[in-house]
């Protein structure tokens, strides 16, 4: 079944009680119980699991052609319960360029609760491999980087994980399973921000993790959801959901949307560089272009002029809206670095932008006026 399918059907079914095509909310926190005490419906209590949980789940492993699904309450909390079903004394290959915030999780709170973590150039295979020790459990990649949109060989760094028994993640939020497939391509998990493009709309929190295999290590990150209990609301569930319904003709139009800025970005003549795996010019094109259906909706550039310029330009966005996050149908722009703190090593005059869906000629109208 192909994904534009899987998107409409995947994960719902018509209501067996009113008949009703659009799934119901299950706010209920606990269900009944038969008279010998089993749950013979196959839910007890609302962390544990719900119907509208096991419903997004059952969608998920389904786009990504994986196993299992476990869904959290954001793609933090979906990031932790990865790194949470570590030991102490595991050692975490991570890459230099990377989501900030999974960065942070690692520096702030995992290595002081006892995992090693070195931060590598991911698209380096030499340096991975350098990097590399007898505690090496897990390798976490993410592609296309954030906000560099770096391109990760997946099957190389999934060889490089298994051959030393470690796990192969990779954070598939940018290019989501309509573009790029990275459990076909090796990896052991996905994780995702649901709460970008898959729920698409800006307005719902969440994450998951996908495994290829429902083995050892995806039961203890099953655990960490349901004993930790950092999950999803029937609600967000119900709208994430309800957004994976349109999110391959979404990720085409984002992508196209993206290409034509990323090319008129290229050739102006206050632009010093553009970060978009499309152009030709990238270095991780021809890789991308292996890898990826499509090059995604999200770019970034650097103003000449340094980083006053950058804020100067951010400033006079008309339709683009200063936001962070990204995915929604709305264009979104910011100075990444101001964002990321004082540890930042993103550009200062870098400004990142998610291209929505508004007309293409509109956005280049747009960007041309503020640079």
């Amino acid at each position: 079944m192909r994904i534009e399918t899987l998107a409409v059907h995947a994960g719902h079914s018509v209501d067996p009680s009113t008949g009703a095509i659009t799934p119901p909310i299950q706010l209920s926190t606990t269900f009944e119980r038969s008279e010998d005490g089993s749950y013979p419906r196959g839910h007890l209590y609302s962390r544990v699991s719900n119907p509208n949980r096991e419903a997004l789940e059952h969608c998920l492993s389904k786009l990504e052609g994986g196993s299992a699904t476990a869904a959290f309450a954001s793609g933090s909390a979906a990031t932790m319960s990865i790194f949470q079903s570590l030991s102490p004394q595991d050692h975490v290959l991570a890459p230099k360029d990377a989501y900030h915030g999974t960065a942070k999780l690692l520096t702030e709170i995992f290595i002081p609760w006892g995992l090693a973590v070195t931060f590598v150039d991911m698209t380096d295979l030499d340096q991975v491999h350098a990097a590399i020790r007898p505690n090496t459990k897990l390798i976490w990649t993410e592609t296309p980087s954030n906000p560099l949109l770096k391109i990760t060989n997946i099957p190389e760094v999934a060889n490089l994980a298994h051959h030393i028994g470690a796990q192969c993640v990779c954070d598939n939020t940018w290019a989501t399973p309509v573009l790029q497939r990275p459990l076909e391509q090796g990896a052991d998990l996905v994780l995702h921000a649901t709460t970008k493009y898959l729920g698409g709309h800006s307005d719902v929190l969440g994450g998951a993790v996908i495994a290829k295999v429902e083995d050892f290590f995806f039961q203890k990150i099953r655990t960490v959801q349901q004993t930790g209990g950092a999950v999803p609301s029937p609600f967000d569930c119900w709208l994430t959901l309800r957004g994976i319904r349109t999110l391959p003709y979404r990720m085409r139009a984002h992508s196209e949307n993206a290409l034509k800025i990323a090319q008129f970005l290229d050739q102006h003549p206050t632009v010093e560089k553009v970060y978009y795996p499309g152009l030709q010019q990238h270095p991780g094109h021809n890789l991308a272009n292996q890898q990826m259906k499509l090059f995604g909706g999200m770019l970034s550039f650097q103003v000449a002029g340094g980083q006053n310029r950058a804020m100067e330009v951010c400033s006079k966005v008309k339709l683009f809206t200063r936001a962070t996050s990204l995915g929604g149908t709305e264009s979104l722009i910011e100075h990444r670095a101001s964002m990321e703190g004082p540890k930042t090593q993103t550009p200062d005059n870098l400004l990142r932008a998610s291209v929505g869906l508004e007309h293409i000629e509109d956005l280049i109208e747009d960007l041309g006026q503020a640079l």
